[in-house]
Formats: structure tokens, sequence, C-alpha cells
């Protein structure tokens, strides 16, 4: 079911303080909808709050920790007791950890699975039966091109992500019919703090593949609006992903690791 306009919904955008979460959130707001803002770092959202409503937009700010089960459900329940609906759900919250797994402190891993998988997974279930009971909802998960092969310094990571890809397509089969669609959105090499945050330093590689982030955000959403399953952001990443598919899985695991080292 393809949709053209998000006049008079409300999107939450997770993530919102960065990156591709602040160009999803202008997206959306480029195409009618009102914004729900959150991540954990207050001022970058208030910032940005002030730009979309200068625009006509209704926003609301809603600081969070995500790693925190706790905080996920007061956030979803806070909205409800406020009348707030929510019609999209962008779930772009999430980093990498980089480095080889044996020597990765378990904290680390620990807290990027939390965000990655259990805060995305648990949103998703908290604002399904409303979208549900409504007749109309879009869910936009955020993916990455290292979901589709074994990925050596970023084990825990691209593990992470497969569940994601995998997950989402369940989801949207399970909703067919029902008015609500998920779509799963899987960026390359996107220019962003991504690796700021995972520790890496780019390649070659990844300086050469590397997308902005407003032209990710908008292929993602036009999929979304478009009622698409599965997106990979940019042709050559999707040839690349795509093309695994025809490798053997130890070949494609020591081709990734390749590419991963500086």
């Amino acid at each position: 079911m393809s949709i053209s306009s998000l006049q008079g919904r409300t999107a939450l955008v997770t993530g919102a303080s960065s990156g591709l979460g602040i160009e999803f959130a202008r997206e959306l707001a480029r195409r009618g909808a009102d914004l729900i803002l959150v991540a954990r770092s207050e001022a970058p959202m208030q910032a940005l709050a002030q730009e979309l409503r200068a625009s006509g937009r209704t926003v609301h700010v809603r600081p969070a920790d995500l790693a925190d089960p706790a905080a996920r459900e007061a956030l979803i329940a806070g909205l409800a007791a406020e009348g707030v609906a929510i019609d999209v759900l962008v779930n772009n919250a999430g980093f990498g950890v980089f480095g080889e797994f044996v020597q990765t402190p378990w904290p680390k891993l620990e807290d990027m699975l939390e965000v990655d998988v259990v805060a995305l997974t648990h949103l998703t279930r908290l604002v399904l039966p409303g979208m549900r009971g409504r007749g109309f909802g879009r869910v936009l998960q955020v993916a990455s091109t290292g979901a589709f092969q074994p990925t050596p310094y970023y084990a825990a990571y691209a593990a992470a992500k497969s569940y994601v890809l995998e997950f989402s397509y369940a989801i949207d089969a399970e909703l067919r019919g029902s008015g609500v669609r998920c779509t799963v959105l899987s960026p390359g090499v996107t220019a962003t703090q991504f690796f700021a945050v995972s520790g890496q330093r780019p390649t070659l590689y990844q300086r050469v593949t590397r997308m902005q982030a407003p032209t990710v955000a908008r292929q993602g959403v036009a999929a979304m609006l478009r009622g698409r399953t599965g997106v990979i952001a940019g042709w050559a990443n999707a040839l690349m992903a795509q093309g695994t598919r025809f490798m053997p899985r130890r070949l494609a695991a020591r081709v990734a690791g390749q590419l991963m080292r500086n």
C-alpha cells in the first residue's frame, strides 16, 4: 500500500540527536509529519525541534536512554497518556563496536546489543498494537549492508543487523492486510558519527563508498511510503550486498575482513 503524504501523521524517530536520525526527522517533516524526537542528548534535539517547528510542524522532544527497558516503557506510556498516537516509528538508534571480538569489553558489546536489537524489538512490540487498532502504521527499521554477510571486526554488530533484517521481513509478512507495514533500510557507509563511536579509522574502501546521510534518509522514507519490505541504499551497495549470496560464507567473511582492515 503506497501513500504519498504524512500530513496529519505523527512519526517517532529514535537516535534523533545526530546523523541519520536528524535527516530522517527532516525528511518526514518535509512530507508533512509531526515529530517525536528521542535520544539521550537533549540539546541537539531541541535545536532540531526549533528548526522543524519553524516549518509548521509540531515536535515533541523526549530524552531517553533506550538501553533501559523501563525508559522505553515510560516513553510509549507517557505519549499515550498525552493522547499522542504514533503513526510512524523509525528505529534508527544504534551504534557499532569495532575490533576483535575476543578483545572487546563485554559491557560495550552488551550495550550495543541492548540498543541495536532489544530496544528495536521492544519498541516495535510497544507501538504495533496501536497501529493495528487504528488500521494504519509504518515502521522503518535501520539495518546495514553488514547484515548480508559475516563481518570480522564488526562480528556482533553485523550479526545484530542480520537479526534486524530477518525480523523486519517476518513482521511485515505478519502485518499484511492490517494497514500496517514494516520496511527495513540497509545503508552502507554513511557520513555520520558512526566511526567516531565505533572506534575505527575509515578504510579506503569505506571512504570511497560513503553516501551522504540526507540521501540515505530520503531513500529509506520513500521506500517506506511505497510499502516496500526492504531497500538497500545506493545501487553500488545493493550490488555488493546481493553479490554475497553467491559466495560461500567462509569466503564472504574473509573478504569482509580484508575490507575492514586499516
